[in-house]
């Protein structure tokens, strides 16, 4: 079992920024009324950086022209990282993975504006895979075996598989033979290579790297699936949601993409379709599952 002080670390980091977070959002009071630049931080969907920057470009400079106001994006390449500056203030607005959010929200106030849709639905599912000659079937097959979560700050690749396998009586430290933490697609591309048993991933991911090409749907096998998980949210640091105008005037930016996709295929990630308005009550099963595991510990 994980040490309370080893899962407490994550949250520990982020306290430490949200204690000083009143005096950086008093910093940055003035810069903000100086320069009305909004911080637009994303999750590292894509490969690398370059080509992430690139793909939610063409989002981010369509929310400055709805908002009217300009809008600087960059790319955090952790969900905890993300977190990490949107709780301290480094970030207005933030596209990022549901756990992320919620320990954002749940260390600094950050709140949920909206989230996003892909395939018209707001919801995913957690996977886990595994190479075909594998021998594996489920979880009890997996004692001893290496496996790969994805970082600390991930829904998919770590929070709800590490609930899975508490929740069937097995300390995954302690089951498991070696265990990494990695990106989601390192893991789908070692699984499919046979360099590591199995990983944790979630549907979206694999089903993209197939149709780019980056792997063979025969090369992997899904041997378990999650209940349905809230998508990605759209969140603003806490002192910017109080601001009711202004979250009023996202979303609807928010909600002028899904139909502006027809005219600009490029605002959103293929089979991405738009977004939805969501609140923090939508996160409540991520933060249930934090609750359970002890990652999440009550204020």
């Amino acid at each position: 079992m994980t040490q309370p002080a080893t899962r407490r670390s994550a949250l520990s980091r982020l306290a430490r920024l949200a204690a000083s977070a009143t005096l950086a959002f008093a910093a940055l009071g003035s810069a903000h009324a100086a320069d009305d630049m909004l911080r637009f931080g994303v999750g590292l969907y894509q490969p690398d950086k370059e080509k992430n920057d690139a793909t939610y470009r063409p989002l981010a400079e369509h929310l400055a022209r709805q908002l009217g106001r300009p809008v600087k994006l960059y790319t955090v390449d952790t969900w905890e990282g993300l977190a990490k500056s949107l709780a301290n203030g480094e970030t207005d607005i933030a596209l990022m993975g549901p756990w992320g959010y919620v320990l954002a929200n749940h260390v600094a106030g950050a709140q949920a504006v909206a989230s996003i849709l892909y395939d018209g639905k707001p919801e995913y599912f957690a996977i886990m895979v595994t190479h075909p000659k594998s021998g594996i079937k489920n979880i009890a097959d997996l004692k001893g075996r290496t496996f790969a979560f994805g970082d600390k700050g991930s829904t998919s690749g770590y929070l709800i598989p590490y609930h899975h396998f508490q929740k069937n009586g097995i300390d995954p430290d302690k089951y498991l033979g070696r265990v990494l933490n990695t990106k989601h697609q390192a893991i789908e591309m070692q699984v499919t290579r046979g360099e590591i048993d199995a990983g944790a991933d979630y549907n979206r991911n694999r089903d993209a790297m197939i149709s780019e090409g980056l792997i063979k749907a025969a090369d992997s096998v899904v041997f378990w699936t999650s209940d349905p998980l809230p998508n990605d949210a759209v969140a603003v640091r806490a002192d910017l949601a109080k601001d009711a105008a202004f979250v009023a005037k996202l979303r609807a930016a928010l909600a002028s993409v899904g139909p502006e996709l027809s005219r600009t295929p490029n605002l959103l990630p293929p089979r991405y379709t738009g977004f939805i308005a969501k609140d923090n009550a939508f996160y409540r099963p991520i933060r249930d599952a934090g609750l359970a595991t002890g990652k999440l510990v009550t204020q």
